[in-house]
């Protein structure tokens, strides 16, 4: 039975990282469901010559139309930005570096990493998100309109050394990844880095139609991912290097009681926690009730075998 009143409006806001003070109701909650549905199907449908068009206006209606979102959504949790974005500078290296992000959202990523001292460009598909959100007094990136997945339609070749975007890739078509990855690829710098964050397919879902206890994602989260998946489409996109990101720290505290942190190279313990999330996988792919799989892999993840969120590495 899907939640009702408060109990529906606590699932929600804790999934969107709403503020509990802030006033969501309940037919707020269901108006979105019923849009978020509607704009997913046309989604799903759209042509790959009509699609950029059809996600600026799925996009930009869903945020007009929803205006808490931009306003309230992440918002709960109240992190200073070296608290939020920080383990970011270990995985991209010190500056001077030239950085693109990819659906930069809210913004908040990207303009940390200007402010410390990069080269950025922030980009989104809607007018509506992105920098439209940024306060004047911001360390402010240079800003474009992209579809997301055509990159180097947009930028020059190899002209970056990393190109970020955080809880992106699920949101676009499935029948676009391959592109991505390798239009992504195109504008990077020999050596330069494609640094994603995800989340799990197996821990979710993870968008609205979490709120509504569905067993997969259903809303604008078109597909949710594992790590095999990516990990495989970023070796057919080229890249020469694959490694996780942000490794749990519980796992870091493994490998140093192992001393596999003080023998290996720098990226030792991301290529050892990948590893880790295979055989997690593995596990987690056998058990066919949703519940159980989320529960399972939640479980794991407190160990420090596994993560949520998946967190990519690619070096081109």
């Amino acid at each position: 039975m899907e939640p009702r009143g408060n109990k529906l409006i606590s699932r929600y806001k804790k999934t969107y990282g709403i503020p509990a003070e802030v006033n969501i109701t309940e037919q707020m909650i269901l108006a979105h469901w019923d849009l978020e549905k509607q704009l997913t199907s046309e989604l799903r449908q759209s042509a790959p010559a009509d699609r950029w068009d059809t996600f600026d206006h799925c996009y930009t209606r869903l945020y007009a139309e929803l205006e808490w979102l931009n306003q309230f959504s992440e918002k709960a949790d109240p992190q200073n930005p070296h608290e939020k974005f920080g383990r970011w500078v270990d995985l991209i290296g010190q500056p001077p570096k030239s950085i693109y992000e990819i659906g930069s959202g809210q913004g908040g990523l990207i303009s940390f990493l200007a402010a410390g001292g990069y080269d950025c460009r922030g980009t989104e598909i809607t007018r509506e998100r992105g920098q439209k959100l940024m306060p004047e007094s911001r360390a402010n990136p240079s800003w474009a309109i992209s579809d997301g997945v055509h990159l180097d339609e947009f930028e020059p070749p190899e002209s970056y050394d990393i190109v970020v975007s955080d809880q992106l890739i699920e949101h676009i078509h499935p029948d676009d990844l391959d592109s991505h990855l390798r239009s992504v690829r195109n504008i990077l710098k020999s050596g330069g880095k494609y640094i994603f964050n995800t989340p799990h397919r197996y821990t979710g879902p993870h968008d609205v139609s979490r709120v509504f206890k569905c067993g997969e994602a259903a809303g604008m989260h078109l597909k949710e991912y594992t790590c095999r998946e990516l990990v495989d489409a970023a070796r057919r996109a080229g890249y020469r290097s694959i490694h996780y990101g942000f490794v749990p720290r519980r796992f870091l505290l493994i490998l140093t009681a192992f001393g596999v942190r003080r023998f290996g190279g720098p990226d030792a313990a991301g290529i050892s926690f990948l590893r880790a999330e295979f055989v997690a996988e593995r596990f987690l792919r056998v058990l066919r009730a949703p519940a159980v799989r989320r529960g399972c892999g939640k479980m794991l993840s407190k160990f420090g075998v596994f993560s949520e969120t998946l967190s990519i590495v690619a070096e081109k």
